[in-house]
């Protein structure tokens, strides 16, 4: 048995990393399929009708009933079925399907923190078809990250994420979250002041008696086309209709545009000095 054991081959390191790493990938994928909701404890489903379950008690007594007023209004008005189960030890599991009637015009907001997320989507069919599953995947990590939940709490990114599904649905769909957080116009803010970097030390004039070297700019302008309009502006333009983050990258693009041109004249632009001058 000994030699039996030494011989038998080991699978490579590198292959162990991608199975761990595709493990974790269907996890949290698996989450928005139902994953939360595995076990089938009738006995802790109320006895009443009603949208929210908050077994973990994520909401106040105030914040749960103003919710399930929303909720309730919301399926009247629109046809669609969204509903609340907050859990930490002990879930209904697959009791909800049943006591909530759940079809394929239904969402289950899972919160649940012993997943590191705190929020996992279990959506219907229908609902697919107006949000895509990257809608669902990055709502679930703009509300439900550690972060948020720190600054919002539990039930802010309950509220929150709901407001956001039920803004996409009166719109009659959405391919990305509405809104624009800080740190996403950060970034698209940083992206367009490199854009216009680009554009600056590209149109510095090279031949005496040009004022912009508009060649190398029009070569360039895929590179810089690329950051400033589909990650500078594109992300802001889907997500909000505020014009003043369009208007700070706009300004933010053209001003190192005009900081980068103006620093390679006097530099790389700069004519060399000739030996009398020296």
């Amino acid at each position: 048995m000994g030699q039996a054991d030494r011989s038998r081959p080991t699978p490579p390191p590198g292959l162990l990393g991608i199975a761990a790493a595709l493990l974790v990938l269907l996890t949290a994928l698996g989450g928005l399929a139902g994953g939360a909701m595995a076990a089938d404890n009738p006995e802790l489903l109320p006895d009443h009708p009603t949208p929210v379950i908050d077994l973990a008690r994520a909401l106040t007594d105030g914040q749960r009933d103003s919710l399930e007023a929303e909720l309730a209004d919301f399926e009247t008005s629109s046809g669609w079925k969204l509903r609340v189960l907050t859990q930490y030890e002990r879930t209904p599991g697959l009791a909800v399907k049943e006591f909530w009637g759940l079809d394929e015009r239904s969402l289950v907001l899972v919160a649940d923190p012993r997943g590191g997320n705190l929020l996992n989507f279990n959506v219907g069919d229908a609902l697919f078809a107006l949000m895509p599953r990257t809608f669902w995947v990055e709502l679930q990590t703009r509300y439900g990250n550690q972060y948020y939940v720190r600054d919002h709490g539990e039930d802010g990114a309950i509220v929150d994420s709901l407001a956001a599904v039920e803004t996409c649905l009166e719109r009659g769909g959405c391919q990305v979250v509405p809104g624009l957080p800080q740190e996403q116009w950060l970034l698209t803010f940083c992206t367009s002041v490199l854009g216009g970097l680009i554009v600056g030390f590209a149109g510095y004039p090279r031949k005496e008696g040009d004022r912009v070297a508009w060649s190398w700019v029009l070569l360039l302008s895929p590179l810089w086309g690329m950051l400033f309009l589909i990650f500078g502006l594109g992300p802001v333009i889907t997500r909000t209709s505020d014009l003043l983050p369009i208007l700070r990258n706009s300004l933010g693009f053209l001003g190192s545009t005009v900081l980068a041109y103006l620093i390679a004249q006097r530099t790389v632009g700069k004519p060399p000095l000739s030996g009398d001058q020296a």
